[in-house]
């Protein structure tokens, strides 16, 4: 029975129940839904929004494990439902209209289809979308007569997904025949043979779901067991350093936030499943559309008229992808560090060009363990696992229809192969496997993400050396109306499969109970090289193939094509106009500020970034490369940067491989690598309109292209990814998405504290410009050009590459010797934008430049707006700098000096032209607030466009800070007297940075699960301080730690437990954000008033992530007295971040207040400028802020000039929690 609660004119939640609600069951559920009464009615009037009846929302599975969790039984589903609004918009891809609410709003009519035997392949192949080519029918026809028996839908279905492009990579595999002539090499040939010729640090390269390249010896912190509560420890173990990319683009196209949401969280899973489990770090992120038209008559958007989207406008996707990758990044834990965006369309004869088929790239670096780096073969008596979510009626052919054009089938196929997200299920499964990956003896045989093809690809892969069967009625089925190739093939999200020994599998089972991370034996390896998934309860066998049929026998792809010349019409530039033209290029997505972005995604998370979008006083977005710690020790660590340059690429498409290359390289540069460009190893993805005329021969040139120049340059590609179906089909005509290749670069990053940023610097020396393309400037494939609806004729390109190899050598030397105070890469928007950019995020920061050096080639406008590869540094020791350079061989042109000022002026020619650097700077950032009006509620986008230069960074450092680590870091445990426990729950991701801020400061640290407390194996007896962490505990489904707080209250063992704790007179706590909102649901801070503070939604309605400053005001708490006075930086992200504090200030013991009142520096809008506060005793700490990412100097995004600090300040509120504890 469905039973309602909630208002009519507001919320109505539906809770499915296979039994009848008692008056407890009933007052749990209205406390959860809060405080929404019981509707005594079957069903409810009037026009309601809500999910699809056949999907089941990730928010429904959170919700029904919260009430599970408070011992509430025989609830199925829960969903939301909101009355409709007069002309409100809904998403047809995740919801629907219903006329009123009713006892059949969950009802399902289909029932799980019989198996079908399939007579007609070729019939079946066209009305199922299954994508094959004719010779592929031919050959399963063939294969039928072989085995003397018509296939199954499983079998053909599973044939196609697993030998889709997608999943198997024909074309790069393939025999290119171009102008006739056969080319020797395939693709995948050329891009191996860089690895080949310059294996460099490579340890796994073309065989797993990563690149594995070697890495230093760096020390872990983790539990010494992890199936049990257990004691923080460090062990040192020898690295390696995780590198890939994916691309999610028809998923992206169609529904774009689950769509780039499952796009993250596949990536994540790749390289959680490198070699036998690794760790993934940080990710990265790419956007390409059409044009957003986010304001009207912008010129360059004039030229070609809007088409009838077939899902979703450009802007929607910009919108709706970004937010879906940042929240799965957001709730799983993984800090988003470096991304890219690019808007483009053209029109110059018959055909348009234009990003109407997405790209979205979702990148990513990670570690692990060298001894883990390959896998191992499964042996037969194996047992097959599959850990995460149920099976539902999703990504139903998501491999075959994203390897086909978009729009090619009906849009119900389309829709079919649309996922849905759920972040907090991936991170219980991927802290079960982080916890063996740690062990030191992981018994983890073979590991396989569950991607594309679902099952029948994840499994079949596992056990492809030996085969396998699995149990159909084994698998998880959420949706009793699969049918059993539905349940095979669907691409449910956030499930991993994994080999593991029939011994070791208890010890996996205990370890996954305790991280409420589902856990599912679905077979066993066997020795007869088949691949049978059969049902033991019924006998059913849907799937009966010989590995060999299923992978081996798919027929070789043969592409023919003929050279195509293109040509673009010439563009010139002009002196007269530079002013307004920059104007225009300053308000392209692509050179324009990304603030839009950087906001609403977390950066700091796992208290390793090192360095990531924001930069300077204003943070504003504008760093080079993002670098990641690979441990809590601050010296080694790993640099990513990206590259790409499709609008060249379609003048020139190996001019544009090399320009993408390089410029990932010139981002990278700033970032001291351990073998200088040696270090370097990079990941291409390709995204081509394959199979169109002369596409297929642009795609060969620009890959052999990369391939040449990598092996130029002395590096590899050890990984990347191809998606060559880059066509959007509409009812009159096609249009062609540019071919593009997206580089990332990483390497091991051998000083993290030694990063370059691209900040000018009062007193820090000279600027310099050095052009490592080895041309003349030219507008070709430029930000101008676009804004003049151009192209141009003639694109810029790296013609030598020697001397690049030797520039970033040179720039890597330099870095080392501390002679770069500043530097940036020569980038969209061109010269003029990088000098403006190293202007930006300072405060009166100008500078005074002569162009003459570099006019005498080209005429300014040309110098400024190309984007000719090329960097600009600021040099300390000008002759030690200009003498190192020389000797290299590079030459760097003197441009002048950075002034106090608000002007860049430029000398040219005797004129001096001035840039008003605040004018720009809002123009530019004024391109970020027209995309922060579509997802801030107003008027908080105005107030972050009118705040944010009003607001600069400024400390006050406490006056006796040394900033030395205490002894109390290198403590033996022996010497460790005070025990400290972090507390988590499911979607808690901030344990590692919160327990180690502890260890730093001498206590002793162990890890509590609320499993361990639920069930009594903990009782908090011998701990004298909890830290409730960080996170998204049950997704903030219902409310930010509303779940969470449900399993304290209702659970009698745990509450016992919080009880006497609080009790106790002898114990600290601290929470810090998801802990921070546990503890005022629980009403712990201030339960004596009448009125109760809470936690409230920012009044941006949305996720907030920014680096920000906070004030300690005069206050009681144990822990932060000592920094009265002091105002330090922080980080701060989070979405239900307000204080909401009824009563006057004075009833309340702040602790903390936000640097500035106003937006975005106080994120949420809290009553009192809020930060930190704490109750009547001084004893229990809440923060929103993240004190515990905060606690190294290379953690903070900006940190007071000439300081080279250990520790930051923050870390003495830790140890003043453990010297009270000592003292009483």
């Amino acid at each position: 029975m469905i039973f309602f609660f909630g208002h009519t004119e507001q919320t109505i939640f539906a809770v499915s129940s296979s039994q009848t609600l008692d008056a407890s069951t009933s007052e749990k559920l209205t406390w959860l839904f809060g405080d929404l009464p019981k509707i005594p009615a079957e069903q409810i009037h009037g026009k309601f929004v809500g999910p699809r009846a056949a999907m089941v929302t990730p928010w429904s599975t959170n919700a029904v494990e919260i009430t599970q969790n408070m011992g509430v039984v025989g609830i199925t589903r829960i969903e939301q439902y909101w009355p409709l609004k007069q002309e409100e918009k809904i998403d047809p891809m995740l919801s629907q209209v219903f006329d009123g609410l009713n006892q059949n709003i969950f009802k399902l009519e289909s029932t799980p289809e019989e198996i079908q035997e399939i007579r007609d392949i070729a019939a079946y192949n066209i009305s199922e979308g299954l994508a094959l080519s004719d010779e592929e029918v031919v050959y399963l026809e063939d294969l039928s007569k072989k085995l003397g028996r018509p296939l199954t839908d499983s079998e053909v279905f599973g044939f196609s997904q697993v030998n889709s492009e997608h999943c198997r990579h024909k074309i790069f595999n393939g025999t290119f025949i171009i102008d006739g002539e056969t080319q020797q090499e395939s693709l995948f040939s050329l891009i191996k043979k860089t690895s080949k010729t310059h294996p460099n640090d490579i340890v796994s390269a073309y065989k797993d779901n990563v690149a594995f390249l070697s890495g230093p010896k760096v020390t872990q912190f983790a539990p010494a067991r992890a199936d049990q509560a257990d004691f923080f420890g460090k062990k040192p173990f020898d690295s390696i350093i995780s590198l890939k990319a994916e691309t999610h683009n028809f998923p992206t196209t169609v529904e774009p936030f689950n769509g780039a949401a499952t796009g993250s969280g596949g990536e994540i899973r790749d390289r959680l499943a490198g070699g036998k489990g690794s760790i993934p770090l940080a990710g990265t992120a790419v956007y390409m559309t059409a044009y957003s038209r986010a304001q009207e008559n912008r010129p360059w958007e004039q030229n070609i008229a809007p088409r009838p989207w077939l899902y979703q406008t450009p802007l929607d996707i910009l919108i709706k992808a970004s937010n879906g990758a940042s929240d799965f990044g957001n709730k799983f834990g993984q800090p988003l560090i470096s991304g890219s965006i690019l808007t483009f369309e053209h029109q110059e004869q018959e055909e348009i060009l234009g990003f109407d088929k997405v790209i979205m790239l979702a990148g990513g670096i990670g570690y692990g363990k060298q001894q883990l780096a390959q896998k191992d073969k499964p042996q037969p008596g194996d047992r097959i696992v599959v850990m995460g979510g149920d099976n539902y009626r999703i990504g139903m052919g998501g491999a075959a229809v994203s390897s086909a054009d978009t729009g090619a089938f009906s849009s119900g196929i389309e829709l079919n192969a649309i996922q849905r997200s759920n972040p907090e299920m991936q991170k219980r499964t991927a802290n079960a496997i982080r916890a063996l990956v740690e062990r030191d003896q992981n018994p983890i045989v073979s590991i396989h993400d569950h991607g594309a093809g679902g099952h029948l690809n994840c499994l079949s892969e596992l056990i492809e050396e030996t085969g396998g069967q699995i149990n159909l009625d084994k698998l998880p089925v959420g949706d009793p109306t699969l049918s059993a190739k539905e349940i095979i093939g669907n691409e449910s999200q956030e499930r991993m499969g994994l080999v593991i020994a029939p011994k070791d599998l208890p010890l996996l089972q205990k370890i996954a109970q305790r991280e409420r991370a589902p856990l599912y034996d679905v077979g066993e390896v066997t020795s007869d090289h088949k691949f049978v998934i059969k049902s033991e309860q019924t006998g059913a066998l849907p799937m009966n193939f010989d590995l060999a049929d299923m992978f081996g026998s798919s027929p070789k792809t043969v592409l023919t094509d003929q050279t195509q010349k293109v040509s673009f019409n010439a563009v010139q530039g002009s002196d007269h106009e530079i002013h307004s033209d920059l104007a225009a290029v300053l308000s392209l997505e692509a050179v324009g500020c990304k603030d839009w972005l950087t906001n609403k995604v977390d950066r700091c998370v796992g208290g390793l970034v090192a360095k990531q979008q924001c930069t300077g006083a204003l943070q504003l977005p504008l760093n080079n490369c993002g670098v990641m710690a690979l441990d809590f020790e601050g010296t080694h660590g790993i640099a990513t940067s990206l590259g790409h340059s499709p609008v060249a690429a379609l003048i020139d498409p190996v001019a544009g491989s090399r320009n993408a290359v390089a410029e990932a390289l010139t981002n990278l540069v700033w970032a001291p690598l351990s073998k200088g460009l040696k270090s370097v190893s990079l990941s291409a993805n390709w995204m081509w309109p394959a199979n169109n005329a002369g596409e297929n021969a642009r795609l060969y040139q620009a890959v052999k292209g990369i391939s040449d120049f990598a092996l130029d340059l002395g590096i590899n590609i050890p990984t990347g990814k191809d998606s060559l179906s880059m066509k959007q089909k509409y009812p009159n005509r096609d249009v062609k998405s540019p071919g593009t290749v997206i580089v990332s670069a990483a390497g091991h990053c051998h000083d993290i504290s030694a990063v370059v940023e691209p900040n000018f610097k009062l007193g820090e020396g000279s600027v310099f410009y050095i052009n490592l393309s080895g041309m003349a400037p030219c507008l070709g494939g430029s930000s101008w050009a676009q804004t003049k609806n151009k192209i141009g004729d003639k694109a810029p390109d790296v013609r030598d590459t020697q001397y690049l190899a030797q520039a970033f050598n040179a720039v890597q030397e330099l870095i080392g010797q501390g002679l770069i105070a500043a530097g940036h890469d020569v980038g969209s928007g061109g010269l003029i934008t990088t000098l403006l950019e190293m202007c930006f995020s300072g405060v009166n920061i100008g500078a005074q430049l002569n162009m003459d050096a570099l006019t005498q080639e080209s005429d300014l406008s040309t110098l400024l707006f190309a984007e000719n590869v090329g960097i600009v540094i600021q040099v300390r020791d000008q002759q030690e700098a200009l003498s190192l350079l020389e000797k290299r061989g590079i030459q760097a042109v003197n441009l002048g000096s950075v002034v106090a000022g608000k002007n860049l002026e430029l000398n040219y020619r005797g004129q001096k032209i001035n840039f008003d650097i605040a004018h720009y700077r809002d123009i530019w950032f004024h391109t970020s607030y027209l995309m922060d009006q579509q997802q801030t509620a107003a008027p908080l986008a105005q107030e972050r466009y009118e705040n944010f230069k009003n607001q600069p960074l400024v400390f006050n450092f406490p006056a006796e800070f040394t900033g030395k680590l205490p002894e109390s870091a290198q403590w033996p445990e022996e010497k460790r007297q005070i025990t400290a426990a972090i507390i988590r729950e499911k979607g808690s991701n901030s344990e590692r940075e919160m327990a180690h801020a502890l260890y730093l400061a001498g206590f002793k640290v162990k890890d509590i699960h609320m499993t361990d407390l639920i069930s009594g194996r903990e009782t908090l007896e011998e701990v004298q301080f909890i830290g409730a962490v960080g996170g998204f505990s049950n997704s903030d489904v219902l409310g930010s730690a509303k779940g969470w707080a449900g399993a304290f209250r209702y659970n009698e063992k745990a509450k016992q437990a919080l009880d006497n704790f609080f009790q106790r007179e002898d114990t600290l706590s601290v929470g810090i954000c998801n802990g921070c909102q546990l503890f005022l649901e629980l009403d712990l801070i201030n339960p004596e008033h009448d009125q109760l503070a809470k936690m409230r939604h920012n009044r941006s309605k949305k996720h907030e992530s920014n680096f920000t400053s906070v004030t300690i005001q005069q206050n009681k708490s144990v822990m932060l007295s000592s920094l009265e006075g002091t105002t330090l930086g922080v980080w701060i992200s989070h979405g239900e971040g307000r204080f909401d504090l009824p009563m006057s200030e004075d009833q309340y013991e702040i602790v903390a207040k936000y640097g500035y009142n106003e937006y975005p520096a106080n994120p949420n809008g809290s009553d009192y400028n809020t930060a930190m506060m704490c109750d009547p005793t001084g004893r229990h700490l809440v923060t929103m802020p993240h004190i515990e990412r905060s606690i190294f100097q290379w953690n903070w995004a900006n940190y007071p000039e000439q300081r080279a600090d250990e520790v930051s300040p923050w870390l003495e509120a830790f140890v003043n929690a453990r010297k009270w504890l000592e003292n009483r």
